[in-house]
């Protein structure tokens, strides 16, 4: 996918969740552990949250902000592309729950170093305000499903 405005990433984020949350639902499928597939249900309802609320700001971001060119998106995210696999292409239902919060953990980390980037290279105020608010939700979220999942290593 070519992303060449801010709508473009803006939707494009929205489909990174998606596309985790399908295989952290893929992974519950297939996991032999109870508290992995409990895990991994979990998730993969959070980031289907996710994906909701990420629609929500290309639905109420000023169309000025959305439409706005960012020429140096492409070549960011061939640089640094946002991956939801850093272990390879092992699925998360043969991941240990160590593993799985690894990786979600460490996706929703790339997400949030690719738009504080991204915001300080904003060139109009509506685009510096639409990926602060990104960037606070992403940073937010991440901070609560971190809370969330804490207890489950306890048991």
């Amino acid at each position: 996918m070519s992303i060449k405005t801010f709508g473009e990433l803006i939707d494009w984020t929205r489909k990174l969740h998606e596309h985790l949350a399908h295989c952290l639902v893929q992974g519950a499928n297939q996991h032999k552990e109870e508290r992995a597939r409990m895990l991994l249900e979990y998730l993969a309802a959070h980031e289907a949250e996710m994906e909701r609320v990420v629609g929500e700001f290309e639905r109420t971001a000023s169309s000025q902000a959305l439409k706005t060119y960012v020429p140096y998106l492409y070549a960011e995210l061939e640089q640094r592309p946002i991956r939801t696999h850093r272990i390879g292409d092992v699925p998360y239902g043969s991941l240990s729950i160590d593993d799985i919060f690894r990786e979600v953990f460490d996706f929703h980390d790339q997400v949030i170093d690719f738009y504080r980037q991204l915001s300080n290279e904003a060139q109009i105020p509506e685009a510096e305000e639409l990926l602060g608010a990104l960037l606070a939700f992403e940073r937010h979220d991440a901070m609560r499903l971190a809370r969330q999942t804490a207890s489950i290593n306890e048991f």
